[in-house]
């Protein structure tokens, strides 16, 4: 039962999940943009308060219990002690969603009241079915991962996310044509994701049908409930760091405008506007957490190598990828934001805050493949102490702030939060590593890179803002502006990242997609000579 990973299990396994995180992005934006349309910024407001409860659930069992279950199993002498294993983990969190489901409803007014909104409670206790699909969803995806065997995992996910959307677009549409309130139009669209939960089950049951065979061997149970609780934790915790701080917002930021003085409405429609950043963040570290994902398996195997370079160029050039493509997609989108903003969201208001909210993305882009390393090596203890001192300033930075600087003051808090956590997880892992991660040609290549894409992206904006887009319709030529500058901006950045040489032909080949970028950067090289 013991997994064998080497490079070509990992490329093929971190082209999978490439694959399929890029698909369940690229769906996660066409319905969250579709639906602030539809319901507007406060209905908006209403579905991303009560979304963090329903996102840890998913993110800890989706990830890091299938993970822990992937592992527990990979590691057994034979196929009855993994059958057994298996068993346990589907009791063990069975008990765990049973357990939040009835503590959900119980307490749904509770949590309501105390977001400051008591109508959110329905919406709350809707969030309590999906937790009932969690026992088969984590247990058979870490039975998948534990064979190596991506691809369920992957069509589930896709699966789940493609249901999801369908489901919640058709259901809003459907709900304000009948003009529902906006809180039962939330309630539909949470429905949405029991429904995607469903059918990534019923996906992976599929793959899964007359596979289980032998019977159960014995095993040491309270040892096995021990690893999959740390496990889990341990993986789900980088993953899950985003959701907390919109669960930290989801209990304070509201709270705190109302009693700055903002009306209900006012507090929810800016509220509603400051949310607008999360779906833009989640794009902007695709490539940090899919790198982060796929790199744990790897790290771990070759850190236990006696002979070699060992883990050592995996990870300066995870680090260096994140890194890279983490900073230049906050650049980006900072350089695009107010046209974007009113592209994806129907007007430009908060985009101030937004270009705040969104330098998130580099800092989680360096946080996440860090703490995937140091969880790859069995360091995980430290890592979560500063996601939980993290997640304190989070709090203790939006009461100094919010009510100073409103939504801003939000952002600037998130930022301070992933900035003590980043830095600190730096520190730890020089403590651990004597590595350098980088030389200085690189980051003085991503800086000229950068400042070139900037000076160009700004220009072209210029440009096309007073002569050759101003007699277009303004959402129209918000988002003619922001889809040429984002297409001028990446080939600017690549052009000059590969003109540069920040990354190495034999590295660009080890990542995923990046042979054809090999290639350029061979022929850009080639002309030189």
């Amino acid at each position: 039962m013991t997994q064998q990973w080497n490079m070509k299990t990992f490329m093929k396994g971190a082209s999978i999940l490439t694959i399929s995180a890029i698909v369940v992005k690229i769906l996660s934006a066409v319905y969250r943009v579709p639906f602030q349309n539809l319901v507007g910024d406060k209905g908006f407001y209403i579905y991303q308060q009560v979304y963090p409860i329903i996102g840890i659930f998913v993110v800890w069992t989706s990830y890091g219990f299938s993970a822990a279950v992937s592992k527990v199993m990979a590691s057994s002498s034979n196929r009855d002690e993994a059958n057994a294993k298996m068993a346990i983990a589907f009791y063990v969190l069975t008990f765990v969603s049973l357990a939040v489901f009835i503590f959900l409803l119980v307490f749904a007014q509770f949590l309501a009241n105390a977001m400051g909104d008591p109508e959110l409670a329905p919406l709350i206790r809707v969030c309590a079915a999906i937790i009932l699909m969690m026992p088969a969803l984590g247990t058979l995806k870490g039975v998948f991962q534990s064979e190596g065997r991506m691809v369920p995992v992957a069509v589930s996910n896709v699966g789940e996310q493609a249901f999801r959307v369908i489901v919640i677009l058709c259901g809003t549409w459907l709900a304000v044509r009948s003009s529902a309130s906006l809180y039962k139009t939330g309630e539909v669209a949470i429905w949405g994701t029991v429904v995607g939960q469903a059918a990534g089950v019923i996906i992976l049951v599929l793959y899964f049908r007359n596979r289980f065979k032998g019977e159960q061997g014995k095993v040491n149970r309270w040892a096995v409930v021990k690893d999959l609780a740390v496990i889990s934790v341990s993986v789900s915790a980088s993953a899950l760091i985003l959701l907390l701080f919109q669960l930290i917002d989801s209990f304070t930021v509201y709270k705190l405008l109302l009693a700055s003085g903002y009306s209900s409405n006012d507090a929810m429609v800016l509220k509603g506007i400051y949310d607008r950043g999360q779906p833009l963040v989640q794009m902007g570290i695709l490539v940090a957490s899919t790198l982060a994902l796929a790199i744990v398996p790897l790290i771990s195997h070759q850190a236990s190598k006696k002979q070699g370079r060992g883990a050592e160029p995996y990870i300066r050039l995870t680090f260096r990828t994140a890194l890279l493509f983490g900073w230049a997609a906050t650049i980006g989108l900072m350089l695009i934001l107010p046209a974007a903003n009113e592209m994806l969201f129907e007007t430009k208001d908060g985009s101030e805050a937004l270009m705040i909210f969104v330098m998130q993305i580099f800092w989680c882009s360096l946080l996440l493949p860090l703490t995937a390393i140091l969880q790859g090596a069995g360091k995980v203890k430290v890592p979560i102490l500063l996601f939980l001192a993290g997640m304190s300033c989070k709090v203790i930075a939006n009461y100094l702030l919010v009510p100073h600087f409103s939504i801003t003051g939000a952002a600037i808090a998130g930022n301070f939060g992933f900035v003590v956590i980043a830095l600190g997880i730096i520190f730890y892992f020089k403590k651990i590593w004597a590595l350098q991660l980088a030389s200085r040609h690189f980051y003085r290549s991503v800086l000229v890179a950068t400042a070139l894409m900037s000076v160009v992206v700004l220009s072209w904006q210029l440009l096309a803002d007073g002569f050759i887009f101003d007699n277009f319709p303004s959402r129209v030529g918000a988002m003619l502006i922001a889809m040429t500058s984002i297409a001028i901006g990446a080939i600017t950045f690549l052009f000059m990242t590969m003109k540069l040489r920040v990354l190495a032909e034999r590295e660009w080949y080890l990542l995923p997609f990046g042979k054809r970028l090999a290639i350029v950067q061979l022929k850009l090289h080639k002309k030189k000579r």
